[in-house]
């Protein structure tokens, strides 16, 4: 079984993504985490991300074992990543990547943002997580306070707007919902009841395989 869960930042796709994975005996990736690496190699080059040729040639070099850098998590790494993600070069070189790991096994759970669309449009279930910018700008302020950082919601909020806008308006891949896909707003929920609220979808569903 073939798990697809898309959605904007902070909208809580990762977290339900990963008790998915554990729920149904799944693996699970992490599909923002290969953009993200993509953009870790390319700073620590030096390379400008938004060159397409330094990008692709970040997005070659990356591992699986560059995916449990904790590196990966640092802010500025995070907004680089939607700027590699926004480059087709790079997707090309890392969608291989993401569909070899979907096959493999029992089947897989993937979040990111094209899941459903792009890398398994032939996914048994499809999920698309939302929620308004405000409350995904102050959960990813949560986070950032909780991780020792120093954040101001209201720079928060504008990265994350920006970081909205590359994702939608990119010209491959751009974010948006399949017209199969189940849409969860998390806005108002918790972890457990996105959770719950997702059982229920899949219990519902027949899986088309």
């Amino acid at each position: 079984m073939i798990i697809a869960v898309d959605g904007p930042a902070a909208s809580g796709k990762g977290t339900l993504a990963r008790r998915l994975a554990r729920h149904f005996g799944l693996n699970h990736l992490d599909t923002g985490s290969l953009y993200r690496a993509v953009a870790f190699r390319a700073l620590a080059a030096g390379a400008d991300p938004a060159d397409p040729d330094a990008a692709v040639a970040a997005a070659r070099q990356v591992t699986p074992r560059d995916l449990d850098d904790q590196r990966l998590r640092d802010e500025k790494v995070a907004q680089t990543a939607s700027v590699v993600a926004a480059i087709p070069g790079v997707r090309a070189v890392l969608l291989a990547f993401q569909r070899e790991f979907a096959r493999r096994g029992k089947g897989a759970v993937l979040d990111g943002r094209d899941i459903g669309t792009v890398v398994c449009p032939d996914a048994d279930v499809k999920l698309f997580l939302t929620a308004t910018v405000e409350a995904r700008a102050l959960r990813r302020f949560k986070e950032l306070q909780a991780e020792g950082g120093t954040a101001i919601y209201e720079r928060v909020l504008q990265d994350m707007k920006l970081r909205d806008a590359r994702d939608r308006e990119r010209r491959t891949a751009p974010l948006h919902r399949a017209s199969d896909a189940f849409e969860l707003d998390t806005t108002a929920l918790d972890a457990d009841a996105a959770f719950a609220a997702a059982l229920r979808f899949i219990g519902e569903t027949k899986p088309r395989r």
